[in-house]
């Protein structure tokens, strides 16, 4: 298999990810336990025995709890530590930690520099693999962006950089003040959240012109070597076991057609879903963020499964509801 990306760039990361937004119990300030530290040492090991090796965090994943277990389990098995690839986001302040009655999203270079303290002191860990920004802040000065990278990679805070839902032309304006490349760019890709092959597909036609997904920005990750990351990969499920909680005609069509080629192929669902996603000559990294070990067993089938072009048009297909003009 071709290596992906981030790959590449020498980060030595497995083909998925997992998502630990899950991790942590209940989204409070309540304080973790035993249990919930139980469950993160399940998923963990679920994850490693399918070869994961890289695992995705946010500081607000459970408001910061998802790192607080993740961080115990590491306690417990600290030769873990340097196995793994960590990868955090820093950039959304919730209304809970702020006492406004808002969220809001800040890329001030104080709030990045104590939002890596904090997410290091809640995962017990000296750096992290990578960190990301996680959602473009309108008021962001890309020169405080580029102190704050600067301050993180001299003090070996954090070895790598990228970014969470950004156009192509967010990215340039940030790295044209940085000189740390962003390798990453973390959006939501899946078989439903087709926007980004739409963005290519619709180029020059009518139907294009109310097209949310930046044009370009697909191409421009490819052109510099930025490892794109695909968050809600499984749709929630939507392709592998959730379809009847769908009104949408499409999703039900398409969920049969996974069937099918499921038990063609002798594999699970997930497997299909996310090997749709992986046949894309970008290198698309899933990222699956289920907590069930028998799900995440399923998805690891998707290293395995290779998709015929036929097959995998007939999935885009169905899934746009209409074949390509």
């Amino acid at each position: 298999m071709r290596r992906i990306p981030l790959q590449q760039n020498g980060v030595l990361a497995s083909r998925l990810i997992l998502g630990c937004m899950a991790m942590g119990g209940e989204r409070n300030i309540a304080p973790i336990t035993m249990n919930d530290i139980k469950e993160a040492r399940m998923i963990m090991n679920s994850a490693l025995q399918i070869g994961i090796n890289m695992f995705d965090h946010a500081d607000i994943y459970k408001l910061g709890k998802a790192e607080q277990v993740f961080g115990s389990v590491l306690r417990e098995i600290p030769s873990l530590r340097e196995s793994i690839i960590i990868q955090s986001k820093c950039g959304i302040r919730p209304k809970e930690w702020t006492g406004l009655p808002f969220k809001r999203y800040d890329f001030a270079k104080e709030h990045i520099l104590t939002s890596v303290d904090g997410i290091l002191e809640r995962l017990g860990i000296e750096y992290l693999d990578i960190l990301l920004l996680h959602r473009p802040d309108p008021l962001m000065d890309p020169e405080e962006v580029a102190a704050a990278i600067q301050a993180l990679k001299s003090s070996g805070k954090v070895r790598r950089f990228g970014v969470s839902n950004m156009s192509a032309g967010q990215i340039r304006l940030l790295q044209s003040y940085c000189d740390e490349r962003f390798i990453v760019n973390q959006l939501e890709m899946s078989l439903q959240q087709i926007g980004w092959l739409e963005a290519g597909i619709l180029v020059n036609h009518e139907a294009g012109k109310d097209l949310i997904f930046p044009e370009g920005t697909l191409e421009y990750c490819r052109l510099e070597n930025i490892q794109l990351q695909a968050w809600g990969a499984l749709a929630q499920g939507a392709y592998s076991g959730n379809a009847q909680r769908s009104e949408d005609h499409r999703v039900w069509k398409t969920a049969q057609y996974v069937r099918e080629l499921s038990i063609q192929k002798e594999t699970a669902a997930e497997a299909i879903v996310l090997a749709w996603l992986m046949k894309h000559p970008a290198g698309i990294q899933p990222i699956i963020g289920t907590s069930k070990p028998e799900r995440i067993e399923a998805c690891g089938q998707a290293i395995h499964i290779s998709l015929t072009s036929d097959e995998w048009y007939g999935l885009y297909t169905s899934s746009r509801g209409g074949e390509v003009t």
